[in-house]
C-alpha cells in the first residue's frame, strides 16, 4: 500500500512546539493550500486548511525556521485519528504526518511578503556586495562569449 502526500502552501499560524512525556519534540501547524481549479460560479480558487504534525528533528526545524505566512512544501503521509469530544461523541480528524518540510520561498521573499517568482530575472542580493557598490544590470551573454564549434569536433569529451 502507498500513503504519500506532498503539499505546498502557506502556514496559517506559527508552529507550536511541544514535548511528549518522553521528551520527544512534536510541532503542529496548519497549511493553507489552494485547489488547482476555480469555482465555476465565482471564478475564485478554494483553499483547504490542512493540519500538519512534524516529529523530532523535523518538528524542531519547522518551529525554528518557519512562521505564519511562510511558504512550505510538506512531504509525508495522511493519517486519520479517531477521538472523543467532551460530550462523548466519536470524531475523526485528518492530518498529515510530515517526514520532510522544505522552504517554498526564499528568506528575502518571505521577509518582503511577496511571491517567490515575479516573472523578471533575479537580481543579486545587494547586501552581499561591498558597501556602496551597485549590482551589475542583468544582460544575456553575447555570442562572442562562446567559442565557435569546429567542423572536426567528434563530440568526444577531452577527459
Amino acid at each position: 500500500m502507498l500513503n504519500r502526500i506532498i503539499l505546498m502552501g502557506r502556514l496559517t499560524r506559527d508552529p507550536e512546539l511541544r514535548y511528549t512525556p518522553n521528551n520527544v519534540p512534536v510541532a503542529s501547524f496548519s497549511l493553507a493550500v489552494d485547489r488547482d481549479f476555480k469555482n465555476r460560479d465565482s471564478g475564485e480558487r478554494q483553499t483547504d486548511f490542512i493540519d500538519i504534525v512534524a516529529w523530532r528533528q523535523t518538528g524542531e526545524f519547522v518551529s525554528r525556521y518557519f512562521t505564519k505566512g511562510r511558504m512550505a512544501v510538506v512531504e509525508g503521509r495522511l493519517q486519520i485519528r479517531n477521538w472523543q469530544d467532551r460530550d462523548g461523541n466519536k470524531r475523526k480528524s485528518a492530518e498529515v504526518v510530515a517526514d520532510n518540510v522544505y522552504f517554498g520561498d526564499s528568506k528575502r521573499d518571505a521577509e518582503a511578503g511577496q511571491a517567490p517568482y515575479s516573472g523578471s530575472p533575479v537580481q543579486p542580493d545587494e547586501s552581499a556586495l561591498p558597501f556602496g557598490e551597485a549590482p551589475a544590470p542583468f544582460s544575456a551573454p553575447s555570442e562572442s562569449a562562446f567559442a565557435p564549434l569546429s567542423d572536426d569536433d567528434d563530440g568526444e569529451l577531452p577527459f
